[in-house]
């Protein structure tokens, strides 16, 4: 008597859908996501009574209290706040700035930093404030 021999095929998953909905996700997430900009140091900002949130601020300079002016996580000499500020504007024409100033910062450098943000022909420019209740 002759033995039949069935040959079973292998079965295999098919991984190909899996990626296609990985993909489209990972892509999803992408888009959602906000960016967040920041100066790169934590500042004790002041406190007002009367600060409002301003939702469109693409050039975030912070002053700490030692004088040191950051802007994009680095550094930046005072002297050269207008060529960073200029080269931030016209990537973004229609943005302000925000002067983030440290409780104990010298009147002097923010006066100075507002000055050279207007020299670059930022038309908007805003100082961070903490709201009280």
């Amino acid at each position: 008597m002759r033995r039949r021999h069935f040959h079973e095929d292998e079965a295999e998953i098919n991984i190909t859908p899996m990626l296609d909905v990985v993909f489209i996700m990972l892509i999803f997430f992408i888009v959602t996501t906000s960016f967040v900009k920041e100066t790169g140091v934590s500042v004790n900002r002041p406190q007002a009574s009367t600060a409002q949130k301003v939702e469109k601020g693409n050039i975030l300079i912070a002053i700490k209290d030692n004088g040191q002016i950051w802007i994009n996580k680095r550094e930046v000499d005072i002297r050269a706040v207008r060529a960073v500020v200029e080269k931030m504007h016209a990537e973004n024409p229609e943005g302000s700035a925000v002067i983030i100033a440290d409780k104990g910062s010298r009147t002097g450098d923010l006066v100075t930093v507002m000055d050279q943000i207007k020299a670059a022909k930022v038309e908007k420019i805003s100082i961070a404030a903490t709201k009280t209740e």
